[in-house]
């Protein structure tokens, strides 16, 4: 990858520590697209083998950001018929660090789709951020990262203040500051804060999986008592939530100053083009240093 800044000193942690990308989505608001959005200019960026500015696409930020903190490869989840992705990866700037790519045939929700990464990556802390998601300050995953070290929590989520709740996971805290639930696109709220990445342990990976089997146990005895049962789609907000409700340990860091934008939408996509397309305005050129971004 191009030249991301001064890295900061890696936080030891006793774990591997891996990136971790759901790209299986068919992006069905924004479409037609000439590729996929994983892979959708936005903005660009001095590369370090060829002159002048190139273009940059919406996922190479998040792995810029995990390689910030630390990361020593990636894993990206694509589905068939999505190869653009690995091919625009497989060369020059974007081989820096080790990338590996899991094809699956299809997949009902995001959670379902991390999951197929869990032979792979069951003992490793996991960086977990969506690709088509862009956001600021470039230092988060170190943060998430030292939080988790402190806390020892199973899975640490970043919060940043959402511009539209309706699209989002809410995230509910309690007087004393801690996570109590998860509100999954809640029509009317006053809640504040979504979360947009995550860092997690093997703790939480084995969580999701065996969650995942008996969630799908569940659906399908129910489907099978029932010719007019409507599955409901699984978020990993939900998954979050089933953990608080277990008592496994969820905490946060939340980024005040920390500014998002999902390119899923049409509207959103075309401000994301808009607002990065100027040399020095993309996501990349912003951190956490040059500013008071705090952190709870």
């Amino acid at each position: 990858m191009a030249a991301i800044g001064k890295m900061p000193e890696k936080i030891e942690t006793g774990l591997e520590l891996v990136g971790l990308l759901p790209a299986a989505g068919s992006a069905e608001r924004i479409s037609p697209l000439p590729c996929s959005k994983e892979i959708f200019p936005v903005g660009f960026y001095e590369s370090d083998n060829k002159p002048g500015l190139r273009p940059k696409a919406a996922s190479h930020y998040l792995l810029d950001k995990m390689q910030i903190a630390g990361a020593e490869k990636a894993f990206i989840v694509i589905r068939k018929g999505k190869w653009d992705i690995p091919a625009y990866f497989s060369g020059g700037d974007c081989k820096h660090m080790p990338l590996a790519f899991i094809s699956i045939d299809a997949s009902s929700s995001a959670p379902f789709t991390i999951d197929q990464t869990y032979p792979f990556l069951k003992n490793a802390l996991i960086l977990f951020g969506f690709p088509d998601i862009l956001w600021i300050p470039n230092d988060c995953f170190c943060e998430l990262i030292s939080a988790q070290q402190k806390s020892n929590a199973d899975i640490v989520l970043g919060l940043f203040k959402a511009d539209r709740p309706q699209k989002m996971d809410m995230v509910e805290l309690d007087p004393d500051s801690r996570i109590r639930r998860i509100h999954i696109k809640p029509i009317e709220t006053d809640l504040l804060y979504t979360w947009i990445i995550a860092v997690w342990t093997p703790r939480f990976t084995l969580f999701l999986h065996t969650y995942l089997a008996e969630w799908m146990a569940v659906d399908m005895d129910k489907s099978w008592r029932s010719s007019n049962f409507l599955r409901k789609e699984l978020y990993m907000g939900d998954v979050i939530q089933a953990a608080i409700d277990k008592g496994r340990s969820v905490d946060k860091v939340i980024f005040h100053t920390g500014k998002y934008i999902d390119i899923g939408t049409p509207d959103d996509l075309e401000k994301a083009v808009r607002t990065w397309s100027e040399p020095r305005a993309n996501v990349s050129s912003h951190s956490s240093t040059n500013g008071s971004n705090g952190h709870d």
